[in-house]
């Protein structure tokens, strides 16, 4: 989009409108002695549109990209091909520009998506009913964790050690904030923590991961019974989304409630997001659910249409009846997983899930042969973790400078795991990048 400045007699007319004799009178409440005499040393001048490109351009190569170089970075964010088509589709004008479906008449297509979506989330996750999405997987799961406060009234959550540092780290502000009591349990890389022995009766939730942060799978049937026991709701978080084609579902596990991070499906790294925060539960809990759910109806005459069958945030009623202050769904995010899933389809999904553990399973091979390497994660999807000879840290820089980006330093996210490091391999990763990884670990290590 062109900038295009306003010219001189613009400026003096928009200020006649408003009644003020210059801009600088529109600053007139901020002391005079706060107002800059000068301009701040260090800031470029005044530059065109020419030169400002050039200057971010500049900028912007000094970043590797994950798509140029060999790429084994996971940690709840993961390189994945999206067919061009998902973006093709999100750019259509009407998609663009749709946002909240406050009058269901007249955007029956944002609505049918919304419904489309949830259906997908709900079956894949093994859930009774899922909601039209959230910000991403940790604000979501610290919205569980809430949402389970409610439903048990109590104020008391466990969380995993192996849940993903960033996660835990939301659902302890949330903790500080809204008064109630976050307990962690035991990191252990190796996944063999025990959970049920922290259980009481002021216990409202426990959450876990699966994978978890170190790429172990875990089957919690024996933990959700041990929840359902105490009278407390299981909450599994997902950060990688794609694993539900291959591994045994949460719903199937007993899980009361299930966050998930949808970016895997539809959306690309972007340097951060935005992403798509999944959350299905059972249907007893829906109206404790947060969000807002998008349902199937008939009109007056028979035909099929699309209405918002619950609102529970803020955004839709009175504040202090809303089950969440989340006012976004990551509507075109969301959209974005509905076509690139459907695109897919279940057989799509499950051959998806197969080539992605299937490439893990091939980079451990080779790195379980590369002297000062040790694979510590003995079940894993496409996330596993291996202790080094050297700190992690200092080796991950070392494969940087060769363009390679090796994964991520537990000690980046968890202080005292120094010599850990967890990589992640996806359908993306060739046989030329896994030779590389392990060569270069080899040449560093040595």
């Amino acid at each position: 989009m062109r900038y295009l400045p306003l010219t001189e007699a613009d400026r003096r007319a928009m200020l006649a409108a408003i009644g003020v004799p210059s801009v600088d009178s529109l600053f007139r409440d901020v002391p005079e002695a706060a107002w800059l005499k000068k301009p701040i040393e260090g800031l470029p001048n005044h530059m065109g549109e020419l030169e400002v490109d050039r200057a971010l351009s500049a900028m912007a190569a000094k970043s590797v990209t994950a798509g140029s170089v060999p790429f084994f970075v996971g940690g709840g964010a993961y390189k994945h091909h999206v067919p061009s088509s998902v973006d093709h589709l999100i750019q259509r004008g009407e998609f663009m520009t749709s946002y909240t479906p406050y009058q269901p008449e007249i955007t029956q297509g944002t609505l049918q998506y919304l419904f489309e979506f949830q259906t997908q989330v709900a079956l894949i996750t093994g859930m009774d009913v899922a909601n039209a999405s959230m910000y991403d997987g940790s604000t979501a799961a610290a919205e569980a964790v809430v949402m389970a406060n409610r439903v048990t009234r109590r104020n008391k959550a466990v969380l995993s050690g192996n849940l993903h540092p960033m996660y835990r780290a939301v659902i302890e502000t949330h903790a500080k904030l809204l008064d109630f009591e976050a307990v962690t349990g035991q990191i252990d890389p190796k996944g063999a923590a025990d959970l049920i022995g922290k259980i009481d009766e002021a216990t409202s939730c426990v959450v876990v991961q699966n994978p978890d942060f170190f790429g172990n799978l875990t089957d919690f049937t024996k933990l959700a019974e041990a929840c359902q026991a105490k009278g407390a709701l299981l909450i599994v978080a997902v950060t990688e989304i794609v694993s539900l084609g291959a591994v045994k579902s949460p719903g199937e596990m007993g899980a009361d409630i299930v966050v998930a991070e949808g970016q895997s499906i539809g959306n690309a790294l972007n340097f951060g997001g935005p992403y798509v925060g999944l959350f299905a539960t059972k249907e007893k809990y829906v109206r404790q659910m947060p969000g807002r759910l998008a349902g199937q109806t008939v009109d007056a005459t028979g035909r099929r249409g699309w209405v918002l069958t619950l609102s529970t945030r803020e955004q839709h009623i009175r504040r202090e009846k809303a089950t969440s202050n989340i006012c976004t769904n990551s509507g075109l995010c969301a959209l974005a997983f509905t076509i690139h899933m459907s695109l897919l389809g279940e057989a799509g999904f499950t051959r998806l899930a197969g080539l992605n553990h299937a490439a893990a399973v091939t980079l451990a091979g080779k790195l379980a042969g590369v002297k000062g390497v040790e694979v510590l994660t003995d079940s894993f999807f496409n996330e596993f973790t291996v202790r080094l000879s050297k700190p992690a840290a200092q080796v991950v820089e070392a494969l940087a400078a060769k363009h390679i980006l090796a994964g991520i330093p537990v000690s980046r996210l968890i202080p005292g795991h120094d010599d850990l490091l967890v990589i992640a391999a996806t359908e993306v990763n060739t046989q030329a990048d896994m030779d590389a990884l392990a060569k270069g670990l080899s040449e560093v290590l040595s």
